[in-house]
């Protein structure tokens, strides 16, 4: 895809070309071809992905990118799945100026949007970034004698094109697509589920050091994104060293980003109280402090009155007959994340905390 020198005898040219490619293409025998491959492997992740701006990344397994591509015209199955090229000036999206969004044409994650697309002069769809950069992946492509950077959905792994640095301001890149590989909805248009943001909320939980806590949200189904920080405190910005001195007030947190249509707030809850002691005050086991506090931090009334009902209802179990719960339950005030070293410590260090995730996903009704 390098850069086109246009003029009329060229656009001729390419528009026979591809007439002769979509004839040449509509006449292959694609039978055994469906069961390709996919470049996210035979299966999908085991948990939720989710980028910057809300879009569940989670890798699609083969057979889900088979089944997708079955539903593909010739052209889009060739450009997709076998990583082709469509001819330049040939496909529909060369010059396309409305206002919306681009689309990948095999599973449906928004990749451009119109307000970073511009006319580069080489008869394909070019834009200089993409509506978030961990939707779309690069690869080195060492096809036709050189290196080049092929880029791939981040989520199905179809083929859409290259990016080249020689592209306007402010990113200088030039990402060169096929309009095969891209589906277009205008602005304001019903966007098919699969190219919706997650409707994802949010909770909050202190309960002793944020390093086993964060490291036990993030294996309950639902949950996709667990990060250690301090909460309800008295200053901005706290650092480590601040918090353990005990003078500004936050408890180690853990703030939660979850999927309620996978898990409940209620789940979270009682799953919380299955991996901490809630009746020892301002202490977790050897870590003492008010730092340490067993605390929820709810976000809206909603949430406030299913842990105070979840409180009330294991206050009066056999479980705590002889040791009251002493977990605060206040509004949640500013959230600061935590250093980078402290996030998943126990993924790095492998230094696991002593807890029964399987007990606690009982508790909390998850199997």
């Amino acid at each position: 895809m390098g850069r086109v020198v246009v003029a009329a005898a060229s656009v001729f040219a390419g528009v026979v070309v591809c007439l002769a490619v979509v004839l040449l293409a509509s006449r292959t025998a694609r039978g055994k071809e469906r069961s390709v491959q996919a470049t996210t492997g035979s299966k999908a992740s085991s948990s939720v992905r989710v980028s910057p701006s809300g879009y569940d990344l989670t890798s699609l397994s083969a057979e889900q990118v088979a089944a997708r591509a079955a539903a593909l015209t010739p052209e889009q199955y060739r450009v997709t799945q076998r990583r082709g090229t469509e001819p330049a000036f040939c496909g529909n999206l060369v010059d396309h100026h409305q206002d919306g969004v681009y689309t990948c044409v095999v599973c449906g994650l928004p990749l451009f949007g119109s307000e970073h697309k511009f006319d580069s002069g080489t008869g394909w769809p070019s834009f200089f970034q993409p509506v978030d950069a961990a939707h779309v992946r690069e690869q080195p492509d060492y096809s036709l004698g050189m290196v080049r950077s092929e880029i791939v959905c981040a989520r199905c792994g179809a083929h859409l094109g290259h990016v080249f640095d020689d592209g306007p301001p402010p990113t200088g890149r030039r990402y060169c697509l096929n309009s095969a590989a891209l589906v277009f909805f205008e602005a304001g248009a019903t966007l098919p589920p699969e190219s919706r943001p997650l409707q994802l909320a949010t909770a909050y939980f202190a309960g002793g050091c944020f390093w086993g806590v964060e490291y036990a949200f993030s294996l309950l189904p639902g949950v996709v994104d667990a990060t250690s920080g301090y909460q309800n405190g008295r200053s901005e910005r706290p650092t480590y060293r601040e918090v353990c001195s005990g003078e500004t007030g936050h408890a180690e947190t853990v703030q939660v980003r979850f999927d309620p249509a996978t898990v409940s707030y209620e789940q979270l809850v009682r799953f919380f109280f299955a991996i901490h002691d809630p009746t020892t005050l301002d202490r977790q086991g050897p870590d003492v402090g008010s730092q340490y506090r067993s605390a929820i931090f709810f976000v809206d009334e909603g949430q406030r009155q299913v842990a105070e009902r979840v409180i009330r209802e294991l206050a009066a179990s056999d479980r705590f007959a002889q040791r009251p719960i002493v977990t605060a339950l206040e509004p949640a005030g500013p959230f600061w994340p935590a250093e980078e070293y402290h996030q998943d410590y126990v993924a790095k260090t492998g230094r696991a905390c002593h807890l029964d995730i399987q007990a606690a996903l009982r508790a909390a009704g998850v199997e």
